[in-house]
């Protein structure tokens, strides 16, 4: 039997005036262009098992955002399945970041499928800061565990 696909990211996390803020990234490609709801996810990607998760983590940040991880206090988060069956691991860190700054990396894939033709596409279409409540709207269903185990630990 496969070993299923693991995933490693960084949950940036700040807190505002109106209260608890998480950085998510909308998923690009055109699977997800014109989705909202369930298109968007921690800023994450896949390792191998010979790659500690938290380097997987801080080298996918920088693939996925252009950017450097950011230092600070790593809150563990643990894992959730995803209905792919993809495991992901993920760590919270509090932290300021302008998505204007986010210069995403890319991907290539067949597209249309079937047509021999590869294209390029952007790993985040965009980032953004949202509450809780709205992040939880729009992340990937099993990632809103991240959120609430998120709001557990640092409310």
């Amino acid at each position: 039997m496969k070993a299923p696909r693991r995933s490693a990211g960084l949950l940036l996390f700040h807190h505002t005036g109106d209260g608890l803020e998480v950085l998510l990234g909308h998923m690009g490609g055109p699977f997800w262009e014109r989705r909202d709801a369930g298109a968007w996810t921690v800023p994450k990607g896949e390792y191998e098992p010979d790659e500690p998760a938290w380097d997987a983590a801080r080298r996918e940040f920088r693939e996925e955002l252009g950017l450097e991880p950011p230092d600070g206090e790593a809150v563990p988060l643990g894992e959730v399945r995803q209905a792919n069956a993809k495991i992901v691991t993920a760590w919270a860190i509090e932290a300021d970041l302008d998505p204007a700054t986010v210069v995403p990396g890319t991907f290539e894939m067949e597209w249309p499928r079937g047509s021999g033709r590869v294209q390029q596409f952007p790993e985040l279409i965009r980032v953004e800061w949202f509450g809780l409540d709205r992040a939880r709207s729009l992340i990937v269903k099993a990632q809103a565990e991240f959120l609430d185990r998120l709001e557990e630990r640092v409310g």
